[in-house]
């Protein structure tokens, strides 16, 4: 066997404190496991949420040091804050304009470095690829993705890019959840109800709207379904970080507490109108970010430039509106009042599209960041844009903005996110009305109706429903009897079973000589460490140990559960197979697509000649 270098050795103990770790929190999931769904969501729930509401408070610190030190400081520029926030006008011009664009660029080449040099998939908006996640491999979200999107998205943002709070936040507890279904081996079922509700109650916390991120957990992994499973643990974990995130930031609502009073029924007409625009808008901005971003992954420049060159432009783009640096919510805070008739209509009417420019530009050249707050900030000025154009030239309108404020954020981002009730709710407790649902729903309905019609997303890993996402993993498999034939009927006795600290050379001969892809790798007493496939070791060097290679995010069966789980975790392992462990996490087999199709012909055969269906003897 080839010598095992210093680095490898630290691989290998790296390994092993894993498994360590992963022995009694194995112990622990097994207990869970076999509690009630509401029990065990208790549970998990309150764990997600104290992540969750832990995680919003970190990132919302970060964001604001590093706006303070690029913006404030460097920059001599300070933005305005919402009501909820601190409040404030900010600065009335710029101190030093010359160094807007340099600051801007300076922090997208910093952040680009960052993502492209440790995680690339922390690029871009966070909350799309947790809806990956959750749909394709919940187990999946590495804790390195997430410290990477904190730091870079609050350089991103705090720089001026154009970015929002919701996507590292949902990605900090989503990563978690992901981390509880390794660590507690969940079913894939569980797993992806963990991930959903660690994007809703991250969102849900820093939004300081916990009822509209819960429903958003169920909603926003699909166009055109909701999952109900995920509504209770989502009630738990979001009212968890809420309280957390709440107890450190306080609890007042963004933007304060809006005081319109719904009373003229026949405004509800103009509101519809409002929603036709706002669907065009939502539109508008899917298409134009996602042509923005198409436009930079064609260029030949480097990955970690790009962010830099949008973000020189970013900063020159708001020498002229500054609406567009930051988060941009102190600007939303002035369009919910009088002030906004002091903004130039020009202003009003431009910043919608000028802000789907800067986030097209900051986001999508690879910087990172959430795409919902930036949704908000397009809302709000259609809203006010329609408001200063309507209110002295058709009749009904009135003389507050509120309300047309308001009903835009909803209607523009929650038509084109495909979550229309979620987003409601949440902007409903972000301005602390109630009074604005009843046109909202008007205007939401009409922009959903807009946006369905083109089939359009801003979030595209959604998938269209449940059915689409079933159909993925089970359709080469008749269904009805999946659920009554339990995992250890079927499973298969490993043909290789790798050992920690194996060199890759050895493994490789190993995995030729059984004739197999891939095979889990253990510690002395069997427990599982991870797979390892073929593939992963191709370029790596012959005495590196197989440690360094391991896969620990694929997914885990027990022997108690069904074929209907199994089928499922097949489908979410990039293996292509899966391990059966028992409560100490020791592997005792494997489970493939073949094997659950044998099983199933057996099951049907003995159904046929009128014996139970389970009861058969394990396969080899």
């Amino acid at each position: 066997m080839a010598a095992v270098s210093r680095v490898d050795a630290s691989a290998t103990l790296l390994a092993r404190l894993k498994a360590a770790v992963r022995a009694p929190a194995a112990a622990v999931g097994t207990r869970l496991n076999r509690l009630s769904f509401l029990r065990r969501w208790i549970i998990l729930g309150v764990l997600i949420g104290l992540i969750a509401g832990a995680g919003a408070v970190v990132f919302y610190t970060a964001l604001q040091a590093a706006t303070h030190l690029f913006l404030t400081t460097i920059g001599g520029y300070r933005p305005p804050a919402s009501a909820g926030e601190g409040g404030g006008f900010g600065s009335t011009h710029f101190v030093r304009p010359w160094a807007m664009p340099l600051i801007a660029g300076g922090g997208g080449l910093l952040a680009g470095w960052l993502v492209f040099t440790f995680a690339p998939e922390a690029e871009g908006h966070g909350t799309d690829a947790a809806i990956q996640a959750v749909h394709h491999n919940p187990r999946g979200i590495r804790l390195r993705a997430v410290i990477v999107k904190i730091i870079a998205s609050a350089i991103t943002i705090g720089s001026g890019g154009s970015g929002g709070r919701e996507g590292p936040t949902g990605q900090i507890s989503a990563g978690f959840g992901s981390l509880l279904a390794r660590l507690l081996d969940l079913s894939p079922e569980d797993a992806r109800i963990a991930v959903s509700t660690g994007i809703g109650s991250g969102i849900g916390a820093i939004f300081r709207a916990p009822l509209g991120g819960a429903v958003l957990a169920s909603e926003i992994v699909y166009r055109e379904d909701v999952d109900p499973t995920v509504l209770v643990p989502s009630f738990v974990a979001s009212i968890v970080a809420f309280a957390l995130f709440g107890g450190v930031e306080g609890f007042s609502p963004i933007f304060g507490y809006t005081h319109y009073r719904f009373h003229d029924p026949a405004q509800l007409g103009w509101f519809a109108l409002l929603g036709v625009l706002c669907g065009a808008m939502g539109l508008l901005y899917a298409k134009g970010f996602y042509g923005l971003a198409a436009l930079f992954s064609r260029t030949r420049l480097p990955r970690v430039v790009r962010p830099a060159i949008a973000g020189v432009l970013v900063g020159a783009l708001g020498l002229a509106l500054p609406e567009v640096l930051g988060t941009g919510y102190g600007f939303v805070q002035q369009t919910l009042t009088a002030r906004l008739g002091v903004l130039p209509l020009w202003v009003v009417c431009l910043v919608p599209f000028a802000r789907i420019v800067a986030t097209g530009l900051s986001i999508g050249s690879g910087g990172s960041g959430g795409i919902f707050g930036p949704g908000m900030v397009i809302g709000a000025f259609t809203g006010g844009a329609f408001f200063r154009l309507g209110e002295h030239t058709l009749p009904g309108f009135g003389h507050d903005p509120a309300a047309f404020v308001v009903i835009g954020m909803a209607a523009c981002f929650g038509s084109i996110a495909r979550a229309p009730l979620a987003v409601m709710l949440m902007v409903a407790e972000m301005t602390g009305t109630l009074q604005a649902l009843a046109p909202a729903m008007v205007a939401v309905g009409i922009a959903s109706l807009i946006v369905s019609r083109n089939d359009d997303t801003i979030y595209r890993s959604q998938l269209r429903n449940r059915e689409e996402q079933y159909a993925a993993s089970r359709s080469a498999v008749p269904q009805p009897l999946l659920a009554t034939l339990p995992v250890r009927d079927a499973m298969g006795t490993p043909r290789l079973m790798l050992a920690s600290g194996t060199a890759v050379a050895a493994a490789r001969a190993a995995l030729a000589a059984a004739g197999v892809r891939g095979a889990p790798l253990v510690d002395g007493a069997r427990r599982l460490a991870g797979s390892v496939e073929s593939v992963r070791l191709g370029a790596a060097r012959d005495e590196d140990a197989v440690d360094r290679y391991v896969d620990d995010t694929s997914p885990t069966l027990r022997p108690e559960m069904t074929l209907e789980s199994g089928l499922d975790a097949i489908a979410t392992s990039p293996a292509g197979w899966v391990p059966v462990v028992d409560d100490d996490r020791r592997v005792i087999g494997v489970l493939a697509l073949s094997d659950v199709n044998r099983a199933y012909r057996a099951a049907l055969q003995r159904a046929a000649l009128g014996a139970p269906a389970t009861g058969l003897g394990a396969t080899a």
